[in-house]
C-alpha cells in the first residue's frame, strides 16, 4: 500500500513499480495527507545515492524542486547542489538556484520512477523550469533514475 511506503528504506526500482501500480486518486489522497513529507524526504534522501557523478563532469549548480499540490495550496522545496562531483540535497533552500524546477506531487512521483518522460513534461505545461534550461534537460541524464 502506498501510504505505507517509505522511499528512504526501499530499492528505488520497487518503489518505481509501486507508484506504477497505484492508482492515482490513491496517489493524491496519500500526498495529501500525513505521509507527504515521508514519503518526499525519502526519495530526496535517495537522489544522491542515484547520482553519476561520472556523468557530471564539472558540473556546478543549485537547483531548487518545487513540488505542488499540497492541501494549504503550498509547494514543498527541496535544494540539490552539484559541486565537485557530489550531489546533496536540503529540505531548507538557503541558496540562489541556477534553476528551479515546479511541478505537482503526483508528476514528481511519476518523473522519479520513470512512469512519465521529463520532455513531454516541459512540453505540456507539466513541469516548469525556471532558470538555466540547458541544465534542465540535463538533469535527467545525471541519475540512474529506476525503471518500473
Amino acid at each position: 500500500m502506498f501510504a505505507d511506503a517509505d522511499p528512504a528504506l526501499m530499492e528505488p526500482r520497487d518503489f518505481a513499480r509501486l507508484v506504477t501500480a497505484t492508482p492515482v486518486d490513491e496517489l493524491r489522497r496519500v500526498m495529501g495527507g500525513p505521509h507527504r513529507r515521508t514519503i518526499l524526504d525519502g526519495i530526496f534522501v535517495r537522489m544522491p545515492t542515484l547520482f553519476r557523478a561520472d556523468r557530471a563532469g564539472t558540473t556546478e549548480a543549485v537547483l531548487h524542486w518545487s513540488v505542488g499540490d499540497r492541501r494549504e495550496g503550498t509547494v514543498d522545496t527541496y535544494e540539490m547542489v552539484i559541486a565537485g562531483g557530489e550531489c546533496v540535497l536540503s529540505a531548507r533552500p538557503d541558496r540562489e538556484p541556477r534553476l528551479t524546477l515546479t511541478l505537482s506531487d503526483i508528476d514528481f512521483l511519476k518523473l522519479v520512477s520513470s512512469n512519465a518522460n521529463p520532455v513531454t513534461m516541459f512540453v505540456l505545461g507539466r513541469m516548469k523550469a525556471k532558470g538555466d534550461r540547458g541544465l534542465a534537460m540535463r538533469i535527467p541524464t545525471l541519475f540512474d533514475i529506476p525503471k518500473p
